[in-house]
């Protein structure tokens, strides 16, 4: 089966690991992703940040890594897309008034197409309240209060974990990527089939052969 065609919503300080990590981790099984961003246009660079918890209160901001948009927004037709994906950082809270950016939401749900969002990037949900009324959905804990005013129900996971309602896959933070881009996939009907390494069976004759009268060599 061929990869899915999945579009993510960025905008300047999004988390640069929610970018990056699903970005490289989707591409290399087999998926197209597009990264695209209100008013930038291919090629145009992406300022990302990075959150981290470090002993205070509530999490500290760093600059992150630039990036680069993969696609032109005003290009974007949600049409050719089989999911979309949110990621979290500064990003979400201000890319989700942009109406542009809701009515491309609102096809993924009206079409009933995945759903993925982490972090903050339930805020970009909440601006399209339909989204997430009745569904159980999982972001960062200071989300929860604007989750349950829209009607959502709030899932406080583990920061490793990730929620699936339906085809809606929703993570924590970062730290959960592992975990997020697992359930993403079993929703895109991606399986991944571990095999015997390539070469291990030639190596291990060789090794044996090593040893002399038949003997095995020790892994």
């Amino acid at each position: 089966m061929a990869g899915k065609k999945i579009l993510m919503l960025v905008g300047d300080f999004t988390e640069e690991y929610e970018i990056f990590v699903f970005d490289q981790g989707m591409e290399a099984i087999g998926h197209e992703v597009d990264i695209v961003c209100p008013d930038k246009k291919a090629g145009e660079l992406l300022h990302t940040s990075l959150h981290d918890f470090e002993g205070h209160q509530t999490y500290t901001e760093k600059l992150g890594h630039n990036h680069h948009v993969t696609k032109t927004f005003a290009k974007v037709d949600p049409a050719d897309y089989d999911a979309v994906y949110i990621a979290g950082g500064r990003g979400p809270e201000y890319i989700r008034i942009d109406k542009r950016v809701q009515k491309i939401i609102r096809h993924f749900h009206e079409h009933d197409k995945p759903i993925f969002t982490i972090c903050h990037g339930v805020q970009v949900l909440m601006a399209v309240p339909e989204t997430i009324r009745g569904k159980e959905v999982a972001a960062l804990q200071y989300c929860e209060p604007e989750v349950t005013a829209v009607g959502g129900v709030y899932i406080d996971v583990p920061p490793t974990g990730a929620h699936v309602d339906g085809k809606l896959v929703s993570a924590k933070g970062w730290t959960g990527l592992a975990a997020f881009m697992r359930e993403c996939n079993k929703v895109l009907g991606t399986e991944i089939h571990h095999g015997e390494a390539k070469g291990a069976k030639a190596g291990a004759r060789r090794k044996s052969a090593k040893n002399g009268n038949g003997a095995r060599a020790a892994a």
